[in-house]
């Protein structure tokens, strides 16, 4: 395989469809993909943002080095004067986890929504000239998901108007917070308020952890870094941090006083700015998390599906060429789903962009009535995206056999830097109940008259959706949008209707909560792969440009909705939605859409637009060079830099010539 030769070519050559308009499709709009683009060649250009090497260097000398890329790239952006939103895509192509992301992705933000104006007027300008570095010091050894249960306190002092921070116990050590093991002068700390001896709860401090001059930690402040975590390179370039605080007191207008204010005399007064917007905040970040599942599945399929259409193994004919590993049945029905599901991911992740800006438009005109909604919406489509993807990762990983394990596959380290998201910003077990808790409580309501809304309206026609029964006569009829809505609408409705019956025989809701758990975390479940299935109906329903783009996408939304169908089929037997025929006949359908996509694979990998430096893999190369390079990149492993390994003399010499009483062991 020579070099500049574009080994896919041949199947880029079988593509049905405008890959370009559907570029356009997948970013959002042209300005997005020029965007995109520009950025992404900025980044890859640059020799300062390498990252081949970051399996194989050591903690200290992997985190310094990040530490260079994350003040380089703050160069760049100033030096180019980009704008915040280049900035942040710039950031998203350098592609390494830093400090740089909590302080603008979560301490900026916190400061910005519970900040009043003079706070914001104070702390912003310094935050946003990185005079000042910031982290989110929410989590602690002993409460992650219960944030009611902190127990750090900061307790006020009238005499001093202070607040007093502390940890009063091993587990209130914060644990966790990125940037703040080595990096962060400052931090929103959250901790309990306390003013003469009564507990008001959970509210967030600006509290300065390091000197300005030297980076000593302060008086009274603990701090460090907790350790290496999973996986070669990946998080182990995040500052993931231990503090613990010994009284250490902070001026009175540094709580955070936008929903609530303490005065000189130590009273707790009620803004008038509604509590509810904190959870605006929250429908904001777990909408940038749907967004990254849809980018991180992709990279990985987009690596899976190349790789499959190089490797050939089995099946020649009189000395022929093998097979082309993408042509096994086998491997389309595990490849092209997690391909479906990329795109699925990304037009719900779109809408729920503009469920954002709806809902915060409402807020400020004083509109509450459709964030409950919002909210478990968003808790819900966090979960199913993030552990969708995770498991998508490894599976992509399965999908490139051997080969995949390598490092240099880029599949180890996207895996490993992409699986806590399935437990940062909620764990996803809990948020899945939070939703259920939702649907119940809508159905409890549906007695009194209370039209259930947004992407829970359908339980507003739950008597017709008890009696739904699929009237799917052949294969082809899985393909009309109506029948897969009508199946994924009767299945969630009476999945939620049936726990729902079985709380209602217990005395004690709490206690109905805790033993029907594992039921309520299906339903929600249910629900949320319905909202996945139907916002993609919707997408289609809008005007899609490109020759054949519309189709290609249609095929994908059949193949997310149905293989959903295939792998959850007792659901749909078992709520009598549909007959075992009709559950045949999807399968059926099914493998006839995997027929459809082989031919249009590498180029429904190719819209996704990723550069090699950002896939940073040799098995998803865009030309398809993929054996030349991973034997080049073998030699560039430090165990190579010598012929005769280190330790020969003291080890391996010894034990050849039967000497082991010389070796120094």
């Amino acid at each position: 395989m020579g070099g500049g030769v574009d080994h896919l070519a041949p199947e880029r050559n079988k593509a049905e469809f405008d890959v370009d308009s559907l570029k356009i499709v997948w970013a959002g709009s042209s300005h997005d993909l020029q965007l995109s683009e520009r950025m992404s060649r900025l980044v890859a250009s640059d020799p300062a943002f390498r990252k081949d090497n970051r399996a194989i260097l050591g903690r200290k000398e992997l985190f310094k080095n990040t530490l260079r890329k994350a003040t380089y790239a703050w160069k760049r952006i100033n030096e180019l004067r980009l704008t915040e939103e280049e900035a942040y895509k710039f950031r998203t192509f350098v592609d390494e986890p830093a400090f740089t992301d909590l302080h603008w992705g979560m301490f900026v933000p916190a400061i910005k929504g519970q900040g009043t104006d003079e706070q914001q007027k104070k702390w912003l300008p310094l935050a946003q000239k990185m005079q000042i570095i910031g982290c989110y010091a929410q989590t602690e050894l002993g409460h992650g998901s219960n944030v009611q249960g902190l127990e750090t306190t900061a307790t006020f002092d009238p005499e001093t108007d202070e607040f007093v921070i502390h940890s009063p116990t091993l587990t209130s050590s914060k644990w966790w917070p990125g940037g703040l093991g080595k990096v962060s002068t400052h931090a929103v700390v959250y901790a309990r308020l306390i003013i003469a001896g009564q507990d008001h709860g959970v509210n967030g401090f600006i509290v300065q952890l390091r000197s300005l001059d030297d980076h000593l930690p302060l008086p009274g402040i603990t701090i460090g870094d907790i350790g290496a975590k999973f996986g070669n390179g990946a998080y182990n370039t995040m500052d993931n941090g231990v503090l613990r605080f010994d009284k250490v007191r902070i001026p009175r207008d540094q709580m955070l006083m936008r929903i609530s204010q303490v005065t000189r005399e130590g009273k707790l007064v009620q803004s008038s700015v509604p509590r509810q917007l904190v959870y605006g905040t929250m429908v904001f970040v777990r909408q940038a998390i749907v967004a990254d599942a849809s980018v991180a599945l992709s990279r990985a399929v987009c690596i899976a599906t190349r790789y499959s259409a190089v490797r050939r193994q089995f099946g020649s004919h009189n000395g022929g060429p093998e097979t082309q590993v993408i042509d096994y049945k086998t491997q389309q029905a595990r490849l092209f789903p997690l391909l479906a599901s990329a795109y699925a991911f990304r037009f719900v992740g779109e809408w729920l962009n503009w469920l954002y800006t709806d809902v915060t438009q409402r807020l400020q005109a004083g509109d509450f009535s459709t964030l409950p909604e919002a909210h478990a919406c968003t808790a819900g489509l966090k979960s199913l995206t993030t552990s969708v993807t995770a498991d998508g990762i490894e599976e992509c990983r399965k999908l490139c056999g051997g080969h995949g394990y390598l490092c240099s596959s880029g599949l180890p380290e996207l895996f490993a830097v992409y699986v806590p998201s399935c437990t940062y910003e909620g764990d996803n077990v809990v948020l899945q109940l939070q939703v259920a808790r939702y649907l119940v409580k809508t159905i409890s309501q549906l007695g009194s008259g209370k039209k259930p809304i947004g992407t829970t309206a359908y339980l507003g026609r739950l008597e017709q959706l008890l009696q739904y029964r699929s009237d799917v006569q052949k294969a082809e009829d899985w393909l009309k949008p109506n029948e897969v809505l009508g199946a994924f609408e009767a299945r969630a409705a009476k999945k939620s209707i049936a726990v729902a019956q079985n709380l209602s025989k217990f005395s004690n809701p709490e206690d109905g909560f805790q033993e029907l758990s594992a039921d309520l975390v299906e339903a929600a479940v249910a629900h949320g792969q319905l909202i996945v299935v139907s916002k993609f109906i919707e997408k289609l329903q809008k005007d899609i440009p490109g020759k054949g783009v519309k189709q290609q996408l249609e095929n994908l939304s059949s193949i997310y909705a149905l293989y959903l169908l295939h792998k959850n089929l007792g659901d749909f037997l078992s709520t009598g939605t549909i007959t075992p025929k009709q559950g045949h006949l999807a399968n059926e359908q099914l493998r006839s859409l995997y027929s459809q996509v082989r031919p249009n694979a590498i180029a429904l990998v190719d819209a996704f637009n990723h550069s090699d430096h950002y896939l940073g893999s040799v098995l998803g190369r865009y030309d398809g060079n993929v054996y030349p390079k991973l034997y080049e990149e073998a030699w560039k492993d430090p165990l190579n830099d010598s012929v005769v390994t280190d330790g020969y003399q003291e080890y391996i010499r010894p034990l050849l010539k039967q000497q082991l009483r010389n070796a120094r062991l």
